[in-house]
């Protein structure tokens, strides 16, 4: 049977008027059940840490459980993949990570990456990163560190912990931006053991493991990859003042599966930000060595897009594989 067009528009628009309508319903009733925040790393690390703390958070601010399901491997495109073929519903959550953005370039035949699977919902910090020696090595500036690797091209060790990761490549887009010729040397896990023992020469290591080192003497800090100094290190200098344009920070944040409806989206944003400013998060946040960044989702994408075009520049410089 064909409808005449007046009576067809007016099909259409109520058609159209209660999706509306529905979409708004179904934002206003959300959450109606828990929430799943799938974390990139095993737990007791510090990203599974900050997972916590904010997941408790929004908890009490959404009115349900938001459940942490650890799902390490792959550089965290496991815990990726699950998020991403899980339901467009705002129930499933992943912990977006600087490994993600990264991946993008090295597992360039994944079937999955998180620029085109994943909606950024709201970043949670972007930390820095830190220039740690043992004690016994000459150099005691950055300055003095790239002089001596100058004078002695392939015979410094710069040890990471794993390939592909941010302790990696914050050393090749220092070797990239200083020129000087170092040798990469991936430890798996952490890497401090062998930089107290001797056995290589310098690291690049996130602020937040690397404090305890530093503190007790163990380890030399000589600059940190941020563009500002410190709260937690005021007396280690930025690197960027002796190289210019060079910066590092590692970021983490909060991703949904694409399709995931927009009120939903903008609803855990203002939830997540609100959870950050709430003064036992930050608290924690601060003994963690953690810097909270908050914004608009958009500022989020924003910075998933620089990094992810950043650290492909790098990994191409560097020719990083992965099997």
């Amino acid at each position: 049977m064909k409808l005449p067009r007046r009576r067809f528009l007016h099909v259409a628009a109520s058609a159209a008027a209660l999706s509306v309508v529905s979409r708004v319903a179904r934002a206003q009733a959300y959450p109606s059940r828990p929430l799943t925040l799938m974390v990139f790393v095993p737990a007791g690390g510090t990203p599974d840490i900050i997972a916590r703390v904010l997941g408790q958070s929004l908890s009490h601010r959404l009115g349900q459980s938001v459940v942490i399901d650890n799902r390490p491997g792959g550089g965290g495109n496991l815990a990726l993949q699950a998020v991403a073929r899980a339901p467009a519903d705002g129930y499933t959550l992943l912990l977006v990570a600087s490994p993600h953005v990264i991946n993008v370039t090295l597992y360039e035949k994944s079937a999955v990456t998180v620029t085109r699977d994943i909606v950024p919902v709201a970043s949670i910090n972007n930390d820095s990163f830190v220039l740690l020696v043992n004690p016994s090595f000459p150099a005691k500036t950055v300055a003095e560190f790239i002089a001596h690797a100058k004078a002695n091209p392939g015979k410094i060790n710069l040890t990471s912990s794993g390939t592909g990761n941010l302790t990696h490549l914050s050393g090749e887009l220092f070797r990239m931006m200083t020129g000087i010729d170092v040798v990469h040397v991936p430890y798996r896990g952490t890497a401090h053991s062998a930089l107290m023992a001797g056995d290589v020469h310098a690291m690049f290591d996130a602020v937040g493991s690397a404090v305890p080192h530093i503190q007790s003497g163990a380890l030399r800090a000589l600059g940190v990859t941020g563009k500002a100094r410190l709260r937690v290190l005021p007396d280690v200098p930025v690197i960027g003042d002796v190289v210019p344009g060079y910066a590092v920070t590692g970021f983490l944040g909060i991703g949904v599966p694409q399709g995931t409806p927009g009120e939903i989206v903008e609803r855990l944003n203002r939830e997540v930000n609100g959870a950050l400013a709430e003064p036992v998060v930050t608290a924690r946040m601060a003994e963690l060595g953690s810097e909270i960044f908050t914004g608009l989702r958009a500022d989020f994408a924003k910075l998933m897009a620089e990094e992810t075009e950043k650290w492909a520049k790098v990994v191409k410089f560097a020719g990083i594989k992965v099997e």
